[in-house]
């Protein structure tokens, strides 16, 4: 019989490995994670501890990687600051030499005495260096101190890329303020029924030409175009590659071509049809599509892929820089289709086995044999990344100085192409989500993966790095989700209870160092949504990185916990918005929309006091839209002397003026609030119940722009935008808060 070693426990190999054994619940009690809960989460991170010689074997595994007697292929570091090396990984008198990426060449020899931490001196060139000794070769990744931001953009626009000469004259920058779209949303007529990057595309010249400098859109990552229901730009396919629902066919072939190859699917009249709904019908819309697109490609190979014209070469380019990433995604597609077709399993984890291995023999056989539908696939991600490199090369020549703001969301599908073609990359068998809280009483699992911290270290944070530049690679700007999953990430065992998880931590400072890096390579900002319970501290590490968070209008309470912060309170260094995707809009809050769906859909508690829970919560929102009031009132962006108006009349313009003249970089208004629209894209826990990801805008974007209550509050907006710059504001905590 094998006996444990002292110190040989799971629960002593889950803290090796970056789990927290213990969590603090909402009500600030100690949870402790149970222990069969955190074995089946190590053994899917790669680290067996069924018996005592396989959790032996597991922390003699992962001792190995962490002791740093052998350097990691990629280390981060900060320009103008000592690089410190693994002390066992460097002998006294070892020479080394570091090749910047500028190709200058810096020799050097350590002189550390045994035992101690060895120094690289600072480097002053930001970049992807090599760091060369004893026939090892690392990866130096230099970060800037902080990550490009709203002021570097701004001081861009105004002087170019030589703006740094000019920053001691330069004018300080002014608050800036943009819109946010629910990018499918958008309507144009011709569009099929989901919005599209020709429609973003006028969207940003339009709101520039009224002052906005920034355009953030929802995420527009690559779904699985064979499953058209599975919809939720959250829960995409891939990180990497984009919607390919958003392309609009005549963009780059002509409307002429688009023509024709709608009218070879005999299908002109749904197509029609389906844009005149006033809810995207993805089921239906997504593969009419994909026929019209498909027809496109038939007329591309027939008349120019082979005959080598300008836009055929232009193909080949984008696929030979995309690489093996985009072939494997393509390949992912045509197999995914192909599975489905056959009866087979939407999840490539149930797929034969030798098809779960994307450099298995029998996948390369399967492109092979179907090369055409392969590149079919590939032709659709080169006019997707055409169409959306337009839009932001749009909103640029219209005077942005950030363009559009990316959404990156915190992970990706599980059964998506992402996870396949980076398995060994990927946490599998497991579920991103949250514990159990206030609201969520039995916690949240959302079916996402992501990335192991394990293998970011072994494989050099490849992964992670190929997708911040594809984040980056069409945008001004890009919003990460959940930022607090680069610190901890609830886990949860796939099949099992939200509440059985526990949090992994992640290598928070490697990350936000390669953000800053990636963010100044690609010259745009990054915003943090940074709400929900926010660990001591955070918020002030991503401050010290140039990363703005997020302040939503309805969390940002007085400190006395009645009433709400005047605008001269509000964080100076976030950007201010009265609403996200995923909480009501100004009308929908003021009327209580919000309260009667989650009573709707069963997500109101029950009372002890027995009171109906609609009732009670409906009482407290007449309190809080009297404070709301009283704070509108008070910052002078409403009448005085007035009682609050009725439910059918929200102050949507007030709402709209009093973030405007909050103090921070940036301010995004959405579009749902800028049409005082009710009702919010998404409901968080519904699925059927709420059409969450299908609303569509009622004017098609080229008509919104020219309905005069739409551009008075776009004016009224920029007005107040403009007004803030002359407002005094303060972060200090010594006078108090006036609600």
């Amino acid at each position: 019989m094998t006996t444990r070693r002292s110190g040989d426990t799971i629960a002593t190999l889950a803290t090796h490995a970056g789990f927290e054994v213990q969590w603090q619940d909402a009500y600030h009690a100690t949870q402790q994670v149970p222990e069969h809960t955190l074995a089946v989460l190590l053994e899917r991170m790669g680290l067996p501890c069924g018996n005592a010689t396989q959790i032996r074997h597991s922390a003699a595994a992962l001792e190995a990687e962490l002791s740093g007697r052998k350097m990691p292929p990629l280390m981060t570091a900060e320009v103008g600051r000592g690089i410190a090396l693994p002390a066992a990984a460097i002998k006294s008198g070892s020479h080394y030499r570091i090749e910047l990426e500028s190709g200058s060449i810096i020799d050097g020899r350590f002189t550390a005495p045994k035992g101690e931490e060895a120094l690289l001196a600072p480097i002053d060139e930001p970049g992807y260096h090599t760091f060369v000794i004893n026939e090892q070769r690392v990866t130096l990744a230099v970060a800037p101190s902080r990550c490009y931001t709203v002021d570097d953009a701004w001081r861009t626009l105004q002087h170019g890329t030589e703006y740094e000469r000019e920053r001691e004259r330069a004018a300080p920058t002014p608050p800036l303020w943009g819109v946010a779209a629910q990018l499918y949303g958008l309507r144009r007529i011709g569009d099929g029924g989901i919005g599209d990057y020709s429609a973003l595309a006028r969207t940003a010249v339009e709101s520039a030409q009224r002052g906005a400098h920034a355009l953030a859109i929802s995420p527009t990552h690559a779904m699985f175009s064979a499953q058209p229901e599975r919809f939720s730009p959250y829960s995409p396919s891939s990180r990497l590659w984009l919607n390919v629902a958003h392309i609009d066919p005549a963009a780059v072939f002509g409307a002429n071509a688009a023509r024709a190859a709608l009218e070879a699917t005999q299908a002109t009249d749904r197509w029609s049809a389906l844009e005149d709904l006033p809810l995207i019908d993805w089921p239906n819309a997504m593969p009419l599509k994909l026929k019209v697109l498909r027809a496109l490609y038939e007329q591309f190979c027939a008349n120019e892929r082979a005959r080598d014209t300008p836009r055929a070469l232009e193909f080949h380019g984008f696929c030979e820089r995309a690489g093996r990433a985009l072939e494997d995604h393509a390949r992912f597609e045509a197999l995914h289709a192909a599975q489905l077709a056959q009866g087979g399993d939407g999840h490539w984890r149930n797929w034969p086995e030798p098809l779960r291995d994307p450099r298995s023999a029998e996948v390369e056989a399967f492109a092979e044999a179907n090369r055409h539908e392969v590149t079919f696939h590939l032709f659709l991600q080169w006019l997707a990344a055409k169409g959306l490199s337009h839009a932001q090369h749009a909103a640029h020549e219209a005077g942005m100085a950030v363009g559009l703001i990316a959404d990156l969301a915190v992970g990706c599908d599980s059964a998506g192409s992402h996870a396949w073609s980076y398995c060994d990359d990927m946490l599998q068998g497991v579920s991103v989500g949250a514990p159990p809280d206030l609201y969520n009483q039995a916690g949240q699992a959302w079916g996402l993966t992501t990335f192991s911290p394990r293998a970011m270290r072994t494989q050099g944070f490849s992964a992670f790095i190929d997708m911040l530049r594809a984040a980056f690679t069409h945008a001004g700007g890009v919003r990460i989700d959940h930022i607090l999953g680069l610190r901890r990430l609830w886990l949860v065992p796939e099949g099992d209870s939200a509440r059985n998880g526990a949090y992994l931590r992640y290598p928070l400072e490697d990350l936000l160092r390669l953000i800053a890096l990636e963010s100044w390579r690609h010259r745009a900002i990054v915003i943090g949504e940074d709400l929900g319970t926010v660990p001591p501290g955070f918020r002030e590490r991503l401050d010290e990185h140039g990363i703005a968070g997020i302040r939503v209008l309805w969390f940002e309470c007085a400190h006395d916990g009645h009433g709400f912060k005047p605008p001269r309170k509000w964080d100076r260094n976030a950007v201010g918005t009265t609403t996200t995707h995923d909480l009501p809009t100004v009308a929908g809050w003021w009327r209580g929309s919000d309260i009667t769906w989650r009573n709707r859909i069963g997500q109101t508690m029950a009372r002890a006091d027995g009171r109906d829970p609609e009732e009670a919560a409906q009482e407290e929102r007449a309190q809080d839209r009297a404070g709301l009031w009283r704070a509108f009132q008070q910052a002078g962006v409403a009448a005085q002397d007035v009682g609050p108006p009725p439910l059918d009349s929200p102050p949507v313009d007030e709402a709209l003026a009093f973030v405007a003249a909050t103090p921070g970089p940036l301010v995004t208004f959405p579009l749902e609030d800028l049409l005082a629209l009710v009702d919010q894209p998404n409901l968080p826990g519904s699925i059927d119940e709420h059409p969450n990801w299908r609303r569509r805008l009622a004017l098609p974007v080229s008509e919104l722009f020219e309905d005069d209550s739409f551009n008075d509050r776009l004016l009224a907006v920029d007005r107040a935008r403009r007004a803030a710059a002359r407002a005094p504001s303060s972060n200090a905590s010594s006078e108090p808060d006036t609600p």
